[in-house]
């Protein structure tokens, strides 16, 4: 991609009414936009980030046997009354001008459950697991953490339905493992810990994965040896005991929630009427799990937890391109002929590369390079072709190299 067509400018200085170094950085670069308090656009370098996220998030959840499905954003206030909680202050909820409520989802506990009164009726059909990518709306009071928490963002959230406590409990593992593994291939998974948690709106206790950044909001108490953590809120001498944690092993630190899982057992299966006939015969109510990730909130976190002085930091996996080729010169016919051809040859590789033909100085362009964060920048010029070489630098490291083409192309191959 030319970076000439990209119609996203970069700012100099970061927006005056922001806090968070996330939103700062983001908007700069012309990653994303802000609508208002809490809202935020994804422009199409950002959006190529969220697509990566994305993409991981749905493969690993394949892995365990996730079903994707797509719910609706507008709900029957009728399910939400049933379990106790349309009334609740995180939800936003409308009347229709003929007459009637709506509710814009902020979960899909209830909704999914009602569906799968249609799909259970026996063991056989179970364990059940669907999951979904769904625009999700909460009536945040503190929107203040840019991407991190926003009142309109994308989630990824999965509901599990099982015929024993036995058999959630297995999946539950699986699960745990599966956003492990997320959060490793984003990045985040030497910084990030199994936490136990209040459930909050959705159970008595949940797992929360925390990744340990001064952004964070949370409060929690680390076990580095048993890469496990404990929430401030359920700090408690019986909870360490449970867990068999000793207090002196216990480091406070700052957390950045950008997962949960619940066992939710049979809260919504009960009062929604979702029940399965076992092997006697007779009428169980299905046990549930359910399994939540902010999408916006981890690349968020990625942010905070790996920018420097100068800008970003994307891991390999989830960085917008591969290359940043930064070409000094494009209109002198050598340089765009050697930048053009070692693009097609990256592009044969399955490499993504964006190419910053801009006809501006060359301190410009790598002041934006540093800020786009993408892991590897080239250069070619003048320069480098009289001495037949291009350009590497890897953007975590700083260490720069001098290169020929086919050194080159082995070692990004």
């Amino acid at each position: 991609m030319l970076q000439s067509k990209l119609f996203t400018k970069t700012r100099r200085e970061a927006p005056k009414d922001e806090v968070s170094q996330n939103a700062k950085l983001l908007i700069r670069a012309g990653f994303i936009h802000k609508e208002l308090a809490g809202v935020y656009s994804y422009l199409p370098l950002g959006l190529r980030v969220l697509n990566k996220i994305n993409k991981i998030i749905r493969e690993e959840m394949n892995t365990i046997g996730g079903q994707e499905v797509s719910l609706t954003s507008l709900q029957n206030p009728e399910l939400w009354k049933k379990t106790d909680r349309y009334d609740l202050d995180v939800a936003f909820n409308t009347e229709l001008k003929n007459g009637g409520d709506l509710q814009l989802a902020w979960s899909h506990e209830e909704p999914m459950t009602n569906m799968m009164r249609d799909h259970i009726s026996s063991y056989r059909d179970l364990p059940i697991m669907a999951y979904q990518f769904q625009t999700k709306f909460r009536n945040e009071e503190r929107a203040k953490s840019g991407i991190m928490r926003g009142r309109e963002f994308l989630m990824k959230d999965m509901y599990s339905f099982h015929s024993s406590q036995a058999d959630l409990d297995v999946f539950y593992e699986r699960a745990t493992e599966a956003y492990l593994n997320i959060f490793r291939r984003v990045g985040l998974g030497d910084l990030t810990y199994v936490t136990f948690a209040s459930g909050g709106a959705f159970s008595k206790y949940s797992h929360e994965f925390q990744t340990l950044s001064e952004a964070g909001e949370d409060m929690i108490y680390v076990s580095k040896s048993k890469k496990m953590a404990v929430n401030k809120e359920v700090y408690t001498v019986e909870v360490l005991k449970e867990l068999d944690i000793s207090k002196d092993e216990l480091v406070e630190a700052k957390g950045v929630e950008v997962g949960n899982i619940f066992k939710l057992g049979t809260q919504y299966s009960v009062p929604l009427g979702l029940e399965y006939t076992d092997e006697s015969g007779d009428k169980k109510p299905v046990i549930m799990g359910c399994y939540g990730i902010g999408l916006g909130r981890l690349m968020g976190t990625v942010v905070e937890t790996s920018a420097d002085e100068k800008g970003m930091v994307w891991p390999k996996e989830i960085a917008p391109f591969d290359i940043h080729l930064l070409a000094i010169g494009y209109k002198d016919d050598s340089v765009k002929q050697a930048v053009d051809s070692l693009t097609k040859k990256f592009e044969e590789k399955g490499l993504e590369v964006l190419v910053d033909d801009r006809d501006t100085s060359a301190g410009e362009k790598f002041a934006d390079a540093d800020l786009f964060g993408i892991p590897t920048r080239l250069v070619i010029s003048p320069k480098t072709i009289e001495e037949e070489v291009i350009e590497m630098k890897d953007r975590k490291t700083g260490e720069v190299k001098k290169l020929s083409e086919i050194d080159l192309l082995a070692i990004l191959s």
